[in-house]
């Protein structure tokens, strides 16, 4: 089973908590190049480098390709420590943090990419239909080619260190802890939710938006579990990030992108909030569930190890 593979001797818990840091020190590393960059473009303007607001100013000055590469930079870091982690303090293989298949099954990643890729689109295009005073054109084909090229090399890896921090390292990490397997898929739920606490949307739409991102780190972290691997959740998390930085972009979003369209409606946290987690994601549950055959749903997600 993918979460009893990190159930071995000499692999504590105080091992993902050490470990756990070395991904964040190389994570930070990453920045370094977003950091030099808001550096000289704050210094070019004479902004001020102890002030917040000038900072942040400096930041969104930056050209939004240039911008969102070096944001994503930090992942690719990140990833190689993720690896290095497993493999050299763990002593495990980096399949063994993947699935509990013999090998990874891409099947179940492009199935998961292509049904959450195309949900996205259909309700992109729903939205824009019925309310096109919320949006304006923002296509520009020679600054969305390059976009295109950096987000379908960049954010798949960015969506990819999450999932693998999140729903392996940590759900591993967790499971070693309790023995268990509910506890480990409440708290890396939490966990990715308080990740998203201070992004920008957050600020913007209020708290409330908070059920959704630990909604659907508790809807990850059930794929993962009931499918004994991270597929699922790898494919899902792709297209949700790469569709939507492709598709629709706004000045109070995370990645603010050279995207088909642009939202200029004041945002709110409403229905579109709940919507996902309590009606979408369960179906999409139901509809993994039929394909794969998953079956004994209180063991897997409850029971011990």
């Amino acid at each position: 089973m993918f979460v009893t593979q990190a159930l071995k001797p000499n692999n504590e818990f105080w091992r993902y908590i050490l470990g756990s840091v070395v991904i964040i020190l190389a994570s930070l590393i990453g920045q370094i190049p977003l950091g030099i960059a808001i550096t000289i473009k704050s210094l070019n303007s004479n902004g001020d480098l102890t002030d917040k607001r000038s900072v942040e100013s400096a930041m969104t000055s930056l050209e939004p390709n240039l911008l969102l590469f070096l944001m994503l930079l930090s992942f690719v870091f990140a990833m190689i420590g993720i690896y290095l982690v497993v493999k050299y303090f763990h002593q495990q293989s980096f399949l063994s943090v993947t699935t509990g298949r013999k090998k990874l099954d891409w099947h179940r990643i492009l199935f998961s990419f292509g049904l959450w890729a195309l949900v996205t689109v259909i309700t992109t295009l729903i939205t824009y239909y019925t309310s096109p005073e919320n949006f304006e054109f923002n296509f520009k084909p020679i600054p969305f080619a390059i976009l295109a090229m950096i987000a379908i090399v960049m954010i798949p890896i960015q969506t990819s260190t999450e999932e693998y921090v999140f729903r392996g390292y940590l759900m591993q990490g967790f499971a070693v802890l309790a023995k268990n397997r509910w506890f480990p898929l409440l708290m890396t739920s939490l966990i990715f939710g308080g990740m998203h606490f201070f992004n920008p949307e957050v600020a913007k739409m209020g708290k409330i938006i908070m059920i959704y991102y630990i909604g659907t780190g508790l809807f990850l972290g059930i794929l993962t579990l009931m499918d004994d691997g991270l597929e699922l959740s790898l494919g899902f998390h792709a297209a949700n990030n790469l569709i939507s930085a492709l598709l629709v972009t706004s000045d109070w979003s995370a990645f603010q992108t050279h995207s088909v369209l642009k939202d200029v409606a004041e945002p709110t946290a409403g229905i579109d909030v709940i919507l996902p987690v309590v009606i979408i994601f369960p179906i999409l549950l139901f509809i993994f569930s039929k394909k794969y055959k998953w079956t004994n749903w209180k063991e897997k997600l409850t029971g011990k190890l």
